[in-house]
């Protein structure tokens, strides 16, 4: 910005530390700083020189190609990228240089085959800026121009080249594809070239999830008819280190872990496992990427090689060389272990030990040369070198590409400065002195360091003002590159550089049973092992890059510089400042100043005319030459350093913004003028109107006043007027009721007389029709109830005859199951009834046993016990005998004497033993009565046992004659099942039936169901008495039995639904719920269901409802419950 063109009001762009640059408005000047307020709201003060103009009269949807700005400067370019990123427009022209932003999105519609199909053969700059427009500019110059042309895609990790390149390859193959044969088509290798190339030279860093770690020169070739007749790829500057060195949350390269996820049987091939498992892999704990599958993407590089013409034995061979990489990096040396390196001389042969670290070093040289080998590859040094090369190309071109803009509008133009690289170059490749040449001799010495080489670098560069030595380190230095500055670590420079490989490595891998591996290790020529001359992979690379630059100078180049927005790798996240220095490296701002330096705004006279013509409108009258009149504009404005082409006009950096200037002061003097002359047109009117408005009221209050005394006039002469009429209307009134009363009265009469006459005639014609009606009524119900009845009474018939026929079938067919199953059951229970009955004779037998036993014992019992009584009574007796005599044999006198004594004391012990012993007999006459007793006990119950057993054995022989009778019965069942399925073919069907009979039938089918009912009842019961006489078998064994229940007795008393009924409810007793042990004998049980049977309240009507169930349980309970209180 200059003071001539920012005044105050401008709109401007001021820098900001944050968001790069913000636009703000000028609201006060102090010689060369203003106070700008900015959009934010902040106000700052800043040197004019750092001001920037905005245009704001730029479209709102920005512009697709940069040099149509305005103003050209940072600023506009960075806001015209941002508007049109934010509306997905992610591709804008810098003139033939296509800027491509990462929309981190998948934007399908941009990319499709309709969009190539638009852009196919159109012109530059017609349509939308598109990375599809390039392709074709550069296919229809070879095509036309019969010359090579090349495509730079360039920008920082994540940026969006490897898709960019890819939507290039897939537009020119769209371009150039041939018909669809049976065999793989050259664009589809080339196109699935691109997965491979990612498998084995891609890896996730920090700044991109795919980033390419090596670079890609792509040469497709056409015919003459535009079809692509071959192709060739070839790679640059793979990352070797990334193979045994991974820094988290980094990965090493794709094909690592697309092995790793192959199927099961690859894996178990191989020897693999998770990566985690592998020393290579494991120094990052990332293992998968997110959205990726790595098995997916592993058979998609399968497919991949097999249309690029990959064999499947080449294949097999590429993926075993990758598993041995794996696997090399698991071994691991001991520290006791003795090692030994071999270096060959000329002279002798020198062997000297190696340490475990150095021997690891060794390991991974093998395996990063095995890799670059199988990929067929200096680092970030190389890299910053080729993009340098790539930079100076690009200056040159972009300055030439002016230049040619010049020429063809025939305008005069001089030489215009450019930022040049030429000593960066010179810093790198110049031969001899060169950071590449001192790398070289450095790695011919054997005694050489990193150290010593930094030292040779400080020393021959010290005034270079390109190279920078740190303050800190002594290994370190810096160069000064286009994009900025970038340290180097030169510790690993020696090693990188050194093209060796140990011996036993090369005999080694030579000598591979494997033709692949073999091949990736030829044997060295003698002339080069004995040659002096020294081979580094810089020199190589050098060499190398020279000749794609010879290349790419013969091609006509065209340039894609891709931008990443952000470093989140998100979408809709525009980073101002980020953007900014991407631009500036990749060259954009540099190629926009360079258009700064000359002419950097240029606008078709058409245009500058309807911009700029108000400036001098005197010219613009009449017919007029365009070119004349833009310099008349300009000249009168006192711009100088104009150019005028032939058909666009040239302007120096500035001046459009001055002009502007002029307009703008135009502008406003005008707006100014407008103005005052539209407020005095405004106030002129006012006045007018404002007059018109006086007379116009003056004229109406005139008016108003003529009216009014017209109206009272008039009033007057309609009062006598409406009076004369009144007294008129008031006799005519009167006059037309009294006619219209008299009118009615008639009406009224002659009505009343036709009504009566016609509700005559309607009564008569009405008894008429009812009595007709009656009488037909009266026929048609006769009829009906005659054919009803004799329906009724054909139906019935039927019915009648096909229920008997259907209950014969029915109750054969069910009979005969149920008699089956009887008899099945009769057989069961005749059998346990047998066994029950041996069973109770041996128990008898044994009991009648076991008393005997007894009862010889109490006899022989009591028969000791008598002895000894009888013995004991004779004792006695002899005892009393004795003592009589005693008494009448001693003398009159009675003395004491010692005899008499001993006499006394000897029959008080008698008489005392006599005592014990009738003691001891009452207790054995007691004890003897007891016996006695039990054993009359004992014989009663053996006989109501053996009375018992009779009726059990009497009960087995009328079942065994119920057995008897129901096979005779079942027999003939079945005899009379033969005739009557016979005779049921006759039967008419049931659809003969008419409704009444169907009902008829419905019933039957009922009363057969509750009949089977009983028929499945009387089965119950015989089998609820097969655990009666169960019960009844064990009773001497069960201390707490059940009484028997003699359900024959219910069948025999309880008929119909009402034993349905009852034996529903009996199924509830058995678990004495209702006290039914009380019932000891058959008479009660017949005596307690013949009190239910002949309750009254019970109609036996076949079904009986929940309310009928509900009150016969209860009347059992009842029964029930009231033995029980007799009992107790």
């Amino acid at each position: 910005g200059t003071p001539v063109n920012i005044i105050v009001g401008s709109h401007v762009w001021v820098e900001d530390p944050e968001v790069a640059w913000i636009h703000g408005q000028v609201a006060k000047i102090s010689g060369q700083e203003a106070e700008i307020e900015r959009n934010d709201g902040k106000k700052v003060v800043t040197k004019l020189s750092k001001l920037y103009p905005k245009d704001t009269e730029a479209p709102a949807g920005g512009v697709d190609d940069m040099t149509k700005l305005s103003y050209l400067h940072e600023p506009g370019v960075l806001e015209n990228l941002r508007i049109r990123y934010e509306l997905n427009e992610i591709y804008t022209y810098t003139g033939n240089i296509l800027i491509a932003i990462n929309p981190f999105q998948r934007l399908p519609h941009l990319y499709n085959q309709h969009m190539m199909q638009q852009y196919k053969g159109a012109p530059f700059g017609e349509l939308s800026p598109h990375v599809f427009a390039v392709a074709d500019v550069a296919y229809r110059a070879m095509i036309h121009e019969g010359k090579s042309n090349s495509i730079l895609v360039s920008g920082e990790s994540g940026a969006g080249k490897t898709e960019t390149t890819k939507m290039l390859m897939q537009y020119l193959a769209f371009l150039g594809g041939r018909a669809a044969t049976e065999g793989r088509t050259v664009e589809q290798q080339v196109l699935e070239s691109n997965p491979v190339l990612e498998a084995f030279g891609n890896a996730k860093t920090v700044r991109n999830n795919n980033s390419s770690r090596f670079g890609k020169f792509v040469e497709i070739q056409f015919d003459k008819q535009g079809r692509i007749s071959g192709a060739a790829i070839r790679t640059y500057l793979l990352e070797r280190s990334r193979v045994c060195q991974v820094s988290d949350p980094e990965r090493n390269y794709h094909c690592f872990y697309l092995l790793c996820a192959a199927p099961k049987e690859e894996i178990e091939k191989y020897k693999l496992d998770h990566p985690k498992s592998f020393h290579y892999l494991n120094q990052s704990k990332c293992y998968e990427l997110v959205g990726v599958s790595d098995a997916h993407d592993y058979l998609a590089t399968r497919r991949a090689m097999d249309v690029v013409g990959i064999s499947k034995a080449e294949q097999e061979a590429i993926f075993r060389v990758v598993a041995a990489i794996l696997h090399l990096g698991v071994i691991l040396w001991h520290w006791k272990m003795h090692y030994v390196n071999v270096m060959i001389t000329p002279e002798e042969v020198i062997k000297r030990s190696l340490d475990p670290l150095s021997a690891a070093v060794s390991r991974d040289g093998l395996a990063k040369t095995i890799y670059s080998r199988l990929f067929d590859c200096f680092e970030q040094f190389c890299i910053n070198f080729t993009n340098e090369k790539l930079q100076q190309h690009f200056n040159q071109h972009v300055f030439k590409m002016e230049q040619e803009e010049y020429t063809k509008e025939e305008i005069n133009w001089s030489y215009i400065e450019f930022v040049d690289n030429q000593d960066v170059l010179d810093l790198i490749e110049k031969k001899p002195g060169g950071i590449i040449a001192l790398l070289d001799e450095a790695c011919m010495f054997p005694k050489s360091t990193h150290e010593t080489f930094s030292n040779k670098l400080y020393q021959t560069f010290k005034n270079n003002k390109r190279f920078i030595k740190p303050k800190l380190s002594r290994t370190n230095f810096t160069i000064a590159h286009y994009a900025g500055e970038v340290q180097y670590q030169s510790d690993q420079f020696l090693d990188k550089n050194k093209d060796y490989m140990v011996p036993e490595h090369q005999d080694l891998l030579g000598a591979s049973k494997c033709s692949f591996v073999a091949g990736l290790f030829p044997p060295i020529p003698e002339e080069t092992t004995k040659s002096s001359k020294f081979s580094s992979i810089g020199s190589r690379f050098k060499l190398q890059l020279q000749q794609l630059m010879e290349t790419l100078n013969a091609t006509e180049p065209h340039y894609v510089r891709c931008v990443k927005p952000n470093n989140l790798l998100k979408p809709a996240i525009f980073e101002n400042q980020n953007i900014m220095q991407q631009l500036r490296c990749g060259g954009v701002l540099e190629a926009i100043r360079i258009s700064c330096a000359g002419y950097p705004t240029r606008r078709a006279f058409f245009e500058f005319i309807n911009r700029f013509g108000l400036l001098a409108p005197e010219v613009l009258e009449g017919s007029y030459d365009e070119k004349l009149v833009c310099e008349k504009i300009l000249e009168k404005k006192g711009i100088k350093g104009f150019q005028l082409g032939k058909t666009k006009v040239f302007l120096r950096a500035g001046q459009m913004a001055e002009l502007d200037a002029h307009r703008s002061e135009v502008l406003s003097t005008a707006a100014r003028t407008i103005q005052r002359r539209t407020r005095t047109h405004i106030a002129r009117k006012h006045l007018i109107a404002l007059r018109e408005a006086t007379i116009y009221m003056q004229s109406f209050c005139r008016g108003r006043l003529a009216c009014k005394l017209y109206v009272h006039m008039k009033r007057e002469a309609a009062a006598v007027k409406i009076q004369r009429n009144a007294r008129r209307f008031q006799a005519s009134k009167t006059y037309n009721t009294l006619h219209r009363s008299v009118l009615v009265i008639q009406t009224g009469l002659r009505a009343m007389d036709a009504r009566n006459k016609f509700r005559f005639r309607r009564q008569t014609k009405a008894a008429t029709i009812i009595q007709a009606r009656w009488r037909c009524h009266r026929a048609s119900s006769f009829y009906r109830k005659l054919k009803r009845g004799t329906i009724l009474a054909q139906c019935r018939l039927r019915g009648r005859i096909a229920k008997r026929e259907l209950r014969k079938l029915k109750m054969a067919a069910r009979e005969t199951g149920a008699l089956k199953e009887a008899k099945d059951k009769l057989e069961k229970q005749l059998e346990e009834l047998t066994w029950r009955l041996q069973l109770e004779k041996r128990l008898r037998i044994d009991l009648e046993e076991s008393k005997a036993q007894e009862i010889a014992k109490m006899q022989n019992l009591m028969e000791e016990m008598q002895k000894k009584v009888d013995e004991t009574n004779a004792l006695l007796v002899k005892e009393r005998e004795a003592a009589k005599k005693a008494i009448e044999e001693a003398p009159p006198v009675i003395k004491e004497t010692p005899v008499y004594v001993e006499d006394t004391k000897k029959l008080e012990s008698l008489k005392e033993e006599v005592d014990s012993l009738k003691a001891s007999l009452q207790n054995e006459q007691e004890t003897s009565e007891d016996l006695r007793k039990k054993y009359a006990e004992a014989q009663e119950s053996s006989e109501e046992r053996r009375v018992k057993l009779e009726e059990t054995e009497k009960r087995v022989h009328q079942l065994q004659e119920s057995l008897h009778r129901l096979e005779e019965k079942m027999n003939n069942v079945e005899s009379e099942n033969k005739v009557l399925r016979q005779q049921a073919v006759s039967i008419a069907p049931n659809k003969f039936l008419s409704g009444r009979s169907r009902s008829i039938i419905q019933k039957i089918q009922d009363n057969n169901d509750i009949w089977l009912i009983g028929c499945r009842n009387s089965s119950t019961l015989l089998l609820l008495l097969q655990r009666t006489l169960k019960a009844t078998g064990a009773a001497g064994m069960t201390p707490l039995r059940r009484r028997s229940f003699a359900l024959l007795l219910i069948w025999k008393d309880v008929t119909g639904a009402k034993h349905t009924a009852l034996y529903r409810i009996s199924t509830m007793y058995w678990d004495d719920k209702y006290g039914t042990h009380l019932v000891s004998s058959d008479g009660d049980i017949t005596e307690v269901f013949s009190e239910i049977n002949d309750d009254t309240e019970i109609q036996d009507n076949g079904i009986y409802s929940n309310t009928e169930m509900m009150y016969l349980k209860r009347k059992i309970r009842l029964v029930f419950s009231s033995r029980l209180n007799k009992e107790d």
